[in-house]
């Protein structure tokens, strides 16, 4: 929906009227054909239409583009009247700051922000509003530090609250000590674990190194006795030799 023409000031160019609500176009789209639509009343009418409203040429989502350039200076440049006039805001200003000045509008209607409490009140009326709201939450004038609503004023009991308090804080440490106690364990049995496959691996080293010793051992005592035999091979013949 597009802005009403009531708000503006001035002459309104026909062109810059959306042509499905016909009122000031706000956030504005042009099909090919030229005519401009509000962003939110061309994709609502094109939910159930394929064609323009003004002269029915097919048109589609895709082909829609924003205003021309002019076109849009031209809208910015419209001079409007708040929306909150009827509260008592006397600004007029232009279109391209409209927003920029409804937000921080004093007259705005904007919600109590105390939790529980529905009123609206004007911005500019907030701070006398939160002064008495009865949700407004305050602390315990009994030095207990709890945070009390006004109407819970004749309901609070400062040994209930600390004791529930208490109570609550105690669970909580509960809760952390199980945590810490839990990742402890989970710790030691992870390494645990590591340690029995180290332990393992380095017996299979060991098993190992066992292994090749002993094999070494063997070919130590087969060379020994190669030397043996050699020796005495080279002996026989020395003998061989001084009897010949």
């Amino acid at each position: 929906m597009g802005y009403d023409i009531e708000r503006f000031v001035g002459y309104v160019n026909e062109g810059l009227l959306c042509s499905i609500c016909r009122d000031v176009l706000e956030d504005p789209l042009q099909a090919p054909c030229e005519h401009a639509f509000c962003t939110a009343c061309i994709h609502g009418w094109l939910v159930h239409h394929s064609n323009c409203p003004e002269d029915r040429q097919v048109i589609d989502v895709s082909l829609l583009r924003p205003l021309y350039r002019y076109m849009k200076n031209d809208l910015n440049r419209l001079q409007l009247h708040c929306r909150n006039r009827e509260y008592g805001c006397e600004m007029v200003c232009s279109l391209e700051s409209i927003d920029r000045h409804e937000r921080e509008c004093e007259y705005s209607q904007i919600p109590c922000s105390n939790a529980g409490c529905t009123v609206q009140i004007e911005r500019r009326n907030l701070d006398g509003h939160l002064a008495v709201c009865e949700y407004r939450s305050r602390e315990c004038p009994n030095g207990c530090g709890y945070t009390i609503l006004s109407a819970e004023d004749t309901q609070h009991n400062c040994v209930a609250e600390l004791r529930t308090e208490l109570e609550l804080l105690r669970s909580e440490m509960i809760c952390r000590v199980e945590e810490a106690k839990h990742e402890m364990e989970s710790r030691l049995d992870s390494q645990r674990r590591h340690m029995v496959q180290k332990e393992s691996v380095l017996q299979n080293e060991i098993e190992e190194l066992k292994s090749q010793m002993s094999r070494m051992m063997s070919d130590v005592r087969s060379l020994m006795a190669a030397e043996r035999q050699h020796r005495q091979e080279l002996e026989q013949a020395e003998l061989e030799k001084r009897e010949l």
